[in-house]
């Protein structure tokens, strides 16, 4: 699978769109080879003609997929950055089947991932685990709650599992995001609030959250960033305020 001699082996979930796109791209730029996991069949073709990328269609609610997926190469880093955005109402308005879609593919299947991918790591006593959080998750916003609540435990989770790994020489590292001009807000927004929201400011670009993630790489292994947030200069979080252009 490896295009490039002796190449560290990356796992972006999330990989068709938006941030786990730029990430899989930058990444494979610098020489890794990318294993790329999504669910849109077009959107795996085309990263199919990158070199360095090698997209699967994997469901993260299957294990036994990923099992295999994880067993194949020795994983180097993981990127868990696959995630939807829910219906933008309040908690009493949802349907179940989308709160519990949010946290198994928000939360669960990234704990199912990192839990297949983690023991490679601590036997090779190098890894480097990536999380994509949100503002989302220290902070609350309306109708935001259950998609809120997964970014926090991913959070919390991830600050928890640095302490279990103390000693490993695995690093883990949080990316705190705050408006990213990606497609998540598809689903939950009709176009015209999509524009609305994407026009009080400029947003961050997803390249721009690939080279910090690349920076951060880039520290020496007894350097470790628990957690960085990249947000538009305009934001700022606490109630959900933004700040607009002048």
């Amino acid at each position: 699978m490896t295009d490039v001699k002796n190449a560290k082996t990356a796992l972006v979930t999330g990989a068709t769109s938006g941030i786990g796109r730029a990430v899989s791209l930058a990444l494979a730029d610098k020489g890794y080879s990318v294993i790329a996991l999504g669910r849109n069949a077009e959107a795996l073709e085309e990263l199919g003609t990158i070199k360095n990328v090698h997209p699967q269609a994997v469901d993260l609610g299957d294990s036994r997929a990923l099992e295999a997926v994880s067993a194949s190469e020795s994983i180097d880093v993981l990127v868990n950055n696959a995630g939807i955005m829910p219906p933008n109402v309040k908690f009493s308005d949802m349907d179940q089947a989308d709160i519990d879609n949010t946290l198994e593919i928000n939360l669960s299947a990234a704990l199912r991932v990192t839990r297949l991918v983690l023991p490679g790591m601590i036997k090779r006593k190098a890894g480097h685990l990536f999380f994509t959080g949100s503002t989302a998750g220290q902070a609350p916003f309306p109708n935001m709650a259950v998609y809120g609540a997964s970014k926090a435990a991913i959070s919390s989770f991830a600050a928890a599992l640095r302490c279990d790994l103390s000693g490993s020489n695995v690093r883990v590292t949080e990316i705190v995001a705050g408006r990213v001009e990606t497609a998540l807000y598809r689903d939950a927004l009709d176009e015209a609030g999509r524009q609305q929201m994407y026009s009080a400011f400029d947003a961050v670009q997803p390249e721009n959250i690939a080279e910090m993630l690349l920076t951060v790489l880039q520290m020496p292994a007894h350097v470790d960033v628990t957690r960085f947030d990249i947000l538009p200069t305009a934001q700022f979080v606490g109630g959900g305020g933004f700040a607009g252009k002048d």
